[in-house]
């Protein structure tokens, strides 16, 4: 079946597949977002803040298997990008993964007898995962879009212009207004998370109040990146290969691939929709479409950045050095056979939602949380 695709096709199929997975990735962050929200929607009350750290702790596991399937997807059909990105830009990724680190550690010790560190230590922890984590993770994405300083040999090594190795993409506010439009993203789907998985109504009311904070901030980033998106002059490459810069790449993108338009207008209206009947009509099942609509939007962003002759990981120090889909994934033999391992991943996915839904089908109560005997 697979072995009858051309190259292009397996390496257009696999880039689906990674967009798909950053999408549900991106959702998943809702733990972070809610890791930031502990102190605004508690207010000191350990109570209240015991019962959102275990609603995210029976979720935070699920975040970090789908960001390793993610990594994994992308090293193997893509290993030129891995060896340049994570080679060269190690600084920013290096932080990004001691941001997730001390979250799994926090989760594990928080209350821990004898915790030397403190409670409170790991709390912190908790949030720098979930904001300086998320900011760093948005801000590495957007170079997908706006380039990184680096160069490729003829024989394929990889050279980092930049003494920063990665954090100097943190100084560029198209870069920041991604980074802050997922920070305020992911409190906004953590708050929805918790009024669906909690039941207890001071919560509820708080995570409300936090969305009406939240929403019209996101809303400020997210329009300052998609002007930047839709004005900006984008890289992509002709069928000789051939790098160059072409005026409104990524709108042009979405006009000529409607399908992939159509999504991400799905999923931007569906997150609106999510926040509007939830603080309108107190609507507890809106992290479902709040969800939904954050997966068909990351999706198609990423799609927007592989497809259609464009550069998904641009170089603005060696135009032709840029990374696309075409010149940096594995081989025909080498993505035919993890095509065949993809046909796994329906199966996976089902196995998740029958694991939330067993979680879930008892919401967190305070006499829950009283009442057992581990709790994070």
């Amino acid at each position: 079946m697979f072995e009858e695709l051309t190259l292009l096709q397996l390496q257009q199929y696999w880039w689906i597949i990674i967009s798909l997975l950053g999408g549900l990735f991106a959702f998943i962050m809702f733990v972070q977002g809610g890791q930031t929200l502990l102190g605004r929607i508690s207010k000191g009350d350990e109570v209240l803040k015991t019962m959102l750290i275990n609603s995210l702790g029976r979720k935070w596991e699920l975040g970090f298997t789908t960001l390793v399937l993610f990594g994994g997807a992308l090293f193997a059909a893509f290993p030129l990008f891995y060896s340049t990105s994570f080679g060269g830009a190690y600084w920013v990724w290096i932080s990004i993964l001691f941001c997730f680190i001390i979250q799994a550690v926090s989760y594990e010790y928080r209350k821990k007898e004898d915790n030397f560190l403190g409670q409170k230590t790991y709390e912190i922890f908790l949030y720098i995962n979930g904001s300086l984590g998320v900011i760093l993770l948005g801000i590495a994405i957007a170079t997908f879009f706006s380039g990184s300083n680096f160069s490729v040999d003829e024989n394929n090594f990889s050279h980092w212009d930049s003494s920063l190795r990665g954090l100097e993409a943190a100084f560029n506010l198209f870069n920041l207004s991604l980074g802050f439009s997922l920070f305020f993203l992911v409190r906004i789907t953590g708050a929805l998370y918790f009024i669906n998985n909690i039941d207890n109504n001071t919560i509820r009311q708080r995570a409300i109040k936090s969305i009406k904070i939240d929403m019209p901030i996101f809303l400020v980033f997210f329009l300052i990146f998609l002007f930047y998106l839709f004005t900006k002059d984008g890289f992509a490459y002709d069928s000789n290969g051939t790098m160059f810069i072409q005026e409104y790449k990524y709108f042009i993108n979405f006009v000529e691939m409607p399908i992939v338009f159509f999504m991400f207008l799905v999923g931007v209206l569906f997150v609106v929709v999510a926040v509007f009947l939830t603080i309108h009509f107190n609507k507890t099942c809106c992290i479902k479409t709040g969800g939904l609509g954050v997966v068909l939007t990351v999706m198609a962003l990423f799609l927007n950045v592989g497809l259609n002759n464009t550069s998904y990981y641009p170089s603005i120090s060696s135009l032709q050095s840029s990374l696309t889909i075409v010149n940096s994934s594995g081989s025909h033999y080498t993505l035919t056979t993890m095509s065949y391992v993809s046909l796994m991943v329906p199966f996976v996915l089902a196995y998740i939602i029958y694991v939330w839904y067993q979680m879930d089908r008892v919401k967190i109560t305070k006499e829950e949380m009283e009442s057992s005997s581990h709790n994070y």
